[in-house]
C-alpha cells in the first residue's frame, strides 16, 4: 500500500455522512435534544439584542421603579435588584459566553494539537520534554491554575478568557500525542517515510488528519466545560465584572436573596446547565457516529 492510495483512518464513517446523521438523530433522542439545545443557544448569541424584550437592561440599564419583581407576564423571569429584566440578561448573556468559550478551546487546540503532534510523531528526547512541561500545568487544578492567573492579570472577561486557555491546552496535547504515537507506525505513514516525503509533510496529510475525530468529540464537550468554568470565575468575582450580562456573575448577584427573590440566580443557572447539556449530549453523539463499530448498526 503505497502512501497515495492509504485510507484515513476516519473513512469508515461512511459514504453518506448527512443521511447517517439524520438517522442518528432520529433514533438517539438525547442527541436531537442536545442538538437543539446549542441552536437554541446559538440562535440566542447571534440574535439576542433583536430578540430580548428589554435589551438596554440586558446592557446594564438599570430600572428602579420594577426592583424585585417576580416573574410575570411584564417580565417572564422577573427583575433583578437594579430592576433589569433578567430575561433580557439572559439573552444578552448568551453571546459572550459562547463567543469566550469557543475562543478558549480553539487557543486551546491551535496550542495543544501541534505540540502532541510534534511530540507523537518524532518520539524521543522532544517527546520527554514536551510531556513533562505539559504534567507540570495539569499537576494543578484546572479552575485554581485559572484563579491564580487572573489574580495576576487582574479580574476581567478577557483575562478569565486567557486564563482558562492557559489551563486547557495540556488536555489537546496529551489526546494528540496517543493518536500520534499510534498512528506513526500505520503502513500509510511507513510507506510515506519510504518514498522520502518530510516529516512536515507526513505531520498535517497523515497525522493531524486522522487526529480530528477524537480533537473534534473532545472540543464539543470542551466548550459546555468552558462555559461553566467562565461562569464558575465571574461568580467569584475573577471573571466578567458589572454590569456585564455574564450568566455567573448574575447567580452570584442573586445569592444572597436566594429564599426571597429565587429567580435573580436560578434563571442564570439554569442557561448555564442548558448550554452544558446541549454540548455534552452532543459531545457524546458525535463520539458515537465517528465510531466505526457504529457504522451498521
Amino acid at each position: 500500500m503505497t502512501a497515495t492510495t492509504a485510507l484515513p483512518a476516519f473513512v469508515p464513517i461512511g459514504t453518506r455522512p448527512l443521511g447517517r446523521i439524520g438517522r442518528v438523530l432520529r433514533k438517539d433522542r438525547l442527541a436531537a435534544l442536545g442538538l437543539a439545545l446549542i441552536v437554541l443557544v446559538v440562535i440566542l448569541a447571534i440574535f439576542g439584542p433583536w430578540i430580548a424584550p428589554f435589551p438596554a437592561q440586558g446592557y446594564g440599564a438599570t430600572n428602579v421603579a420594577d426592583r424585585m419583581l417576580a416573574p410575570s407576564t411584564a417580565h417572564w423571569f422577573g427583575t433583578d435588584q437594579l430592576g433589569r429584566d433578567i430575561l433580557s440578561r439572559v439573552i444578552i448573556g448568551a453571546r459572550p459566553a459562547l463567543t469566550v468559550s469557543l475562543l478558549v478551546v480553539a487557543i486551546a487546540a491551535l496550542v495543544g494539537i501541534p505540540l502532541g503532534a510534534v511530540a507523537g510523531y518524532r518520539g524521543g528526547w522532544l517527546d520527554q520534554v514536551l510531556m513533562r512541561v505539559t504534567e507540570i500545568f495539569q499537576a494543578f487544578p484546572p479552575l485554581l491554575l485559572a484563579m491564580v492567573t487572573v489574580a495576576i492579570l487582574g479580574p476581567s472577561l478577557l483575562n478569565a478568557g486567557l486564563a482558562l486557555a492557559i489551563c486547557w491546552w495540556p488536555w489537546y496535547a496529551r489526546l494528540v500525542r496517543a493518536e500520534a504515537r499510534a498512528l506513526r507506525d500505520r503502513p500509510f505513514v511507513e510507506a510515506a517515510r519510504a518514498i522520502g516525503v518530510p516529516a512536515w509533510r507526513i505531520l498535517p496529510r497523515h497525522i493531524l488528519r486522522n487526529c480530528l475525530t477524537p480533537v473534534l468529540v473532545q472540543a464539543t464537550v470542551d466548550i459546555g466545560s468552558v462555559v461553566l468554568a467562565a461562569g464558575s470565575l465571574a461568580f467569584i468575582g475573577l471573571g466578567a465584572q458589572p454590569p456585564a450580562p455574564d450568566w455567573g456573575l448574575m447567580v452570584a448577584e442573586g445569592r444572597g436573596q436566594i429564599f426571597t427573590a429565587w429567580w435573580i440566580s436560578t434563571f442564570p443557572g439554569l442557561a448555564i446547565f442548558v448550554t452544558v447539556l446541549g454540548f455534552n449530549l452532543l459531545g457524546d453523539s458525535l463520539r458515537d457516529f465517528f465510531d466505526p463499530r457504529q457504522v451498521k448498526r
